[in-house]
């Protein structure tokens, strides 16, 4: 059909486009070589126009002489927070830096856990019309290998209280951190709420981003993942409970008009 052989060449266009590939890392000198080399292998394979950008939140070990070192050897860029200021503001640096400069923006954990291989799939499916696409842990084919039970448990009933609740066409995963973005819809969203296109600082920062990404009609799919935590060196950084009260907090904020969102003194905390 031809509206399908249409957006296979959009896809393919977008292949063409310039692409940020950013990691938020916190002390992940353990997982970080291997993963640098691993996007390395996989974006080379189909393109040229990338580079790799990762924003170190205040390591204390050898995260950004590992950067600095990979450097020399493909398109690595390293920008550093002078203390750890948590995911959200790595988040919210890295977003802000890539946008400017770049056509796709993709994120995925430093930890090595998701495979980059997966990013040319992403970037075609935001040329079949979509601003942003997520490598999920809920579509059929998905995998985690690895991950505690007890965490899958907790993951796949909040994932199915989130769903059940927001109903954000297309989005399964409101959680995974491996997400390609188009930048001008980042622009968008960074243009409508300034510095409060995040503001949670923890793990729910990823949820936040696609409350107001969808406040904004942005249009999203999803890919499958598999997550192969067992390829993970480091110690998980998530503080549980923590995260499920910030994820009440920000499900309760994003009922509210986006001019309450980016004014901290209507909204709370």
């Amino acid at each position: 059909p031809s509206g399908e052989i249409a957006y296979l060449k959009q896809g393919e266009k977008m292949l063409d486009r310039k692409i940020t590939v950013m990691m938020p890392a916190y002390n992940e000198e353990k997982d970080l070589p291997g993963l640098l080399d691993r996007i390395q292998s996989a974006m080379s394979e189909w393109t040229n126009n990338y580079q790799i950008l990762v924003v170190d939140d205040g390591s204390h070990d050898r995260t950004a002489q590992i950067v600095n070192e990979a450097a020399a050897r493909m398109p690595a860029k390293l920008i550093q927070h002078p203390q750890n200021m948590g995911l959200g503001a790595a988040m919210r640096t890295g977003l802000k830096a890539a946008a400017q400069d770049s056509d796709v923006v993709v994120t995925l954990d430093a930890d090595n856990s998701q495979d980059p291989m997966l990013i040319k799939s992403m970037v075609e499916r935001l040329g079949e019309g979509f601003d942003v696409v997520i490598a999920s842990r809920f579509q059929p084919g998905a995998q985690e290998i690895g991950v505690p039970p007890f965490r899958i448990f907790l993951s796949h009933v909040a994932s199915a209280g989130i769903r059940t609740l927001v109903g954000y066409q297309g989005v399964r995963d409101y959680t995974c951190g491996f997400r390609a973005y188009k930048a001008e819809t980042l622009r968008h969203l960074i243009q409508t709420f300034g510095d409060h296109f995040i503001r949670e600082n923890g793990f729910s920062c990823m949820f936040e981003l696609l409350l107001n990404l969808r406040s904004l009609n942005a249009r999203a799919s999803e890919i499958p993942l598999i997550l192969r935590y067992d390829l993970k060196e480091g110690a998980s950084k998530m503080r549980i409970l923590r995260t499920m009260w910030r994820y009440v907090v920000t499900l309760t904020r994003g009922y509210l008009p986006i001019s309450w969102r980016v004014d901290p003194k209507r909204s709370g905390a």
